[in-house]
């Protein structure tokens, strides 16, 4: 009888020590990835493939919108239409004729989140309204501190980024280097094609 209860204590613990581990996401391989709320995302481009690791925890708004755009399809087919050399590229509004897209409702600028536009970070693009941000994004080819938060007012609000590239950063500076004009109202505009052919949110 003693043995049994031994038995049943011992099953007991195994049991809570299984649920533990199941809520922590490490019962089984992939549950920890499928737990992360850090999504990341592969942007598809004529000049190669850029991943970019975004950070829900710190830029939960920004993480939602851009993420919905990537699972609607809306960056399919957009093009990065501004580069600028030693500053930043500019993307997901613009289809390759330069015809500008409909987005959603703007959102709030997340700039206040404690990150920092250093090089291969991923930001919101806006107007100079602070919270205007909607579908647009940029990413930082270089340390850009002053796009950082300063004060929450209309000078200092900053930039929002979200994000970082974790691989692809030749890409980025391949898309950087490119010779840049003017088309129609728009300035910096790559003279050759840089299409973002797809988005996806990869596991």
């Amino acid at each position: 009888m003693k043995a049994f209860r031994v038995f049943s204590r011992a099953v007991a613990t195994a049991c809570c020590l299984a649920a533990v581990l199941v809520l922590a996401g490490f019962a089984r391989p992939g549950a920890a990835r499928a737990a992360d709320p850090d999504p990341t995302v592969k942007l598809e481009t004529s000049l190669g493939d850029i991943f970019v690791r975004l950070d829900a925890r710190k830029a939960p708004i920004s993480t939602a919108n851009f993420v919905q755009y990537v699972k609607s399809g809306f960056y399919d087919g957009t093009v990065f239409h501004r580069v600028i050399k030693n500053f930043m590229i500019q993307g997901g509004g613009l289809t390759a004729d330069m015809k500008q897209k409909t987005p959603r409702a703007s959102i709030r600028n997340e700039a206040d989140n404690g990150l920092k536009n250093k090089k291969y970070t991923i930001a919101m693009a806006r107007t100079g309204e602070p919270h205007s941000a909607s579908s647009q994004f940029f990413i930082n080819v270089k340390d850009n501190d002053f796009l950082d938060f300063k004060s929450q007012t209309t000078q200092g609000w900053g930039y929002a980024v979200f994000g970082k590239v974790i691989k692809g950063q030749e890409v980025v500076d391949k898309i950087a280097a490119v010779q840049t004009g003017k088309k129609g109202y728009y300035g910096d505009v790559p003279m050759e094609t840089v299409l973002i052919k797809k988005a996806v949110v990869v596991e």
